[in-house]
């Protein structure tokens, strides 16, 4: 009889998904440069807090559904998360400059999704797969043109950081368990349902408070320590009224009508 010694689905994905990015930082001599670079960089093309005021046809709940739905797109075609956050980035910055009538706002989000595929996977699955994930409702034509677009409107700047970027550079820098690297990432996947409040923050002030939540969730008697404020540049004052958003998103989750990201991080890998 053989045991199976082999670590489990969990520890897996979770040591794959660091060793992403561990190679980038291995080297001391830049790693800091790196992470200062990445600080600068997501604050040039942010989208704008509160846009939705200036959308004459689509709402908040819309958006909810379309980046629900973009989260099943993911998992169906077995995306990476930076993809996911990517792609919502793309949709919020492209809602901010420019106004989308409802029938359009899927197209929208099917384009971004196509674009950030192109960019973060190495095999991004063909603009056939786009067109059939919507029922044929739109054709290969509108999503080439929607694409064409969006990289116009986003002048072509799409190499933006966002919260999993500091998610996870955190979590390799500060050598965190993958417990609370799990539910860090969970809590930075609830806050793309929500466009605002978290739209006037930076990426990497979400993906800080969302660790310090998380280690908050699991019990940790030092939620930020001295290692993650050196790593994150941020204090726990800094913090605060994040957390405080996050801590009412993370209790309203189980009873949203969103469902999956929830169905996404029940499962056991």
């Amino acid at each position: 009889m053989s045991i199976d010694k082999s670590p489990t689905a969990c520890n897996l994905l979770a040591e794959t998904i660091k060793l992403q990015l561990e190679g980038l930082y291995d080297c001391d001599t830049y790693k800091d440069d790196i992470y200062r670079y990445l600080r600068q960089l997501e604050t040039k093309h942010r989208p704008k807090a509160y846009y939705m005021r200036r959308q004459p046809d689509v709402t908040y709940s819309m958006r909810a559904i379309l980046v629900d739905w973009l989260v099943e797109v993911g998992e169906e075609y077995k995306l990476h998360n930076e993809t996911l956050f990517m792609a919502v980035s793309y949709i919020d910055r492209f809602l901010s400059i420019m106004a989308v009538v409802r029938a359009k706002l899927q197209l929208l989000g099917t384009s971004a999704m196509f674009i950030a595929s192109k960019f973060e996977e190495i095999y991004p699955p063909e603009i056939g797969e786009f067109t059939y994930i919507t029922d044929d409702t739109y054709t290969k034509k509108q999503v080439l043109r929607m694409e064409h677009l969006i990289l116009k409107v986003l002048s072509f700047n799409l190499s933006c950081p966002t919260a999993y970027t500091f998610v996870v550079h955190l979590s390799v820098t500060a050598s965190l368990p993958d417990n609370v690297f799990m539910l860090a990432m969970y809590l930075c996947e609830l806050t793309l349902l929500e466009a605002d409040p978290y739209l006037q923050y930076n990426p990497s002030l979400i993906a800080s408070a969302a660790i310090a939540l998380a280690r908050h969730c699991l019990g940790y008697i030092e939620v930020w320590t001295q290692s993650l404020v050196r790593a994150s540049g941020y204090n726990l004052h800094n913090l605060a009224t994040v957390v405080a958003h996050l801590n009412s998103t993370h209790s309203k989750a189980a009873t949203a009508a969103p469902h999956a990201i929830k169905e996404k991080y029940k499962v056991m890998k």
